[in-house]
């Protein structure tokens, strides 16, 4: 079992009590999110530090219906 940290620059996301360790370039779920591994840092037996990044969503702009406007 190794205790694994995922961070994104330098902000933990998670950590996380994992029988493997993820490896550089798998497609993760990180609290609801898309993440990639970039990077993986063994410190010590039972430590390993996890860089990934984070998929950056583009928010919808609700359509505004020209017919409904206030006068």
């Amino acid at each position: 079992m190794f205790a694994v940290h995922f961070f994104e620059n330098k902000n933990a996301l998670l950590t996380q009590l994992l029988k493997q360790a993820p490896s550089v370039g798998e497609d993760l779920k990180i609290k609801g999110r898309k993440a990639k591994v970039t990077a993986v840092k063994n410190i010590d037996d039972k430590n390993i530090h996890v860089q990934v990044t984070l998929e950056i969503l583009k928010q919808k702009q609700p359509v505004v219906d020209p017919k409904k406007k206030k006068k």
